[in-house]
């Protein structure tokens, strides 16, 4: 056997490298949860063709997740530079109340009233960002004890009765149409846009994903690592703002736990889409898929008449199937660049 032979002869017995494997998983990890979308609304409209599959009820599907989609992205940027924001629910339940209340017990006009709740979030996110990046608590005790006092000022603010608001301007925000479009798909489209674009294309974004990536790095790169983590809780308060204020026009009330039922939701679409087209990168476009697959799964489910406890069971499930995928997404990029 000559020594040409003896290097090629082996080859024809080699299992495929271990870079075609990472490959192969990688290409499952960003593109399985587009699958399951897929999936999931292939199975629905098999099953109840004629309501699922409605014009009516596709568009319904989008004004259904357009405020978790909302509150989903102010998270992402959060997740982003690396932290976790755990204040966020209480944060939408605190604008419906202080914006309604403003309205209807101080007589406030609608636009001021709006901006100074908007503020008012903003302040939240301030603090969380300040508690954070400055006195050094971790991301999780520091929201959490923020969502506790904002809980508190809900309780106090409220008296823990919802304050109602008439139909009128305002509840016409949420339940509104333009050009036939439902009010908030147009102002989830809008905030969408808009962080995609702060994300990707300006030096926040850009520094916001290096502070995630390593934070010591980005330090001794010049970046401001803390005004960047305090801009990012900033924006995720007020992504949860603007979404309290249009579900308080929703339902035409300021309610102290209205929004308790976007803390999972929020956390399952964000990890599901971190596996998107990217290998476990907290991103716009991906989050918007994993409020798609959540928003999707609900209405399915309430269509086909399945019980509420059924929702949250498969909630949980699929917040532990995100996080899993995203988990194997990152680990195998890191196989990938050694």
């Amino acid at each position: 056997m000559t020594d040409t032979q003896s290097k090629t002869a082996p080859a024809a017995t080699t299992p495929p490298s271990a870079s075609s494997q990472h490959r192969a998983l990688s290409s499952v990890a960003r593109f399985g949860t587009l699958a399951v979308l897929v999936l999931m609304i292939i199975g629905f409209g098999l099953a109840s063709p004629d309501a699922f599959m409605s014009q009516r009820n596709l568009i319904n599907v989008l004004n259904q997740g357009a405020l978790l989609a909302i509150i989903a992205s102010g998270l992402t940027f959060v997740l982003v530079v690396g932290q976790f924001d755990l204040s966020f629910a209480n944060v939408v339940s605190l604008s419906g109340i202080i914006g309604v209340g403003l309205m209807q017990r101080s007589g406030w006009p609608m636009i001021a009233a709006i901006a100074a709740t908007l503020v008012i979030a903003c302040l939240v996110g301030l603090f969380n960002g300040f508690l954070v990046s400055y006195l050094r608590v971790s991301a999780i005790v520091a929201t959490l004890a923020t969502s506790t006092i904002v809980l508190g000022i809900n309780f106090w603010y409220s008296n823990g009765v919802p304050i109602t608001v008439p139909s009128g301007a305002f509840t016409d925000i949420a339940r509104g149409r333009i050009i036939g479009i439902p009010t908030p798909i147009i102002i989830m489209a809008v905030i969408l846009a808009l962080l995609w674009v702060v994300l990707n294309r300006t030096l926040l974004g850009h520094h916001s994903q290096a502070v995630g990536s390593n934070p010591t790095a980005s330090r001794l790169a010049g970046v401001r690592v803390g005004r960047v983590t305090v801009v990012a809780f900033v924006i995720g308060s007020l992504c949860a703002g603007v979404a309290g204020l249009l579900l308080a026009a929703r339902i035409g009330s300021g309610q102290v736990t209205a929004g308790d039922g976007f803390l999972l939701s929020a956390f399952a679409a964000v990890f599901l889409g971190a596996s998107v087209l990217r290998d476990g990168e907290f991103h716009i476009l991906g989050t918007f898929v994993g409020v798609l697959i959540v928003t999707v799964m609900n209405n399915g489910l309430s269509i086909l008449g399945a019980p509420s406890f059924v929702q949250y069971i498969f909630q949980g499930v699929i917040l532990i199937a995100a996080v899993a995928l995203s988990t194997t997404s990152r680990r195998i990029l890191g196989m990938q660049r050694k």
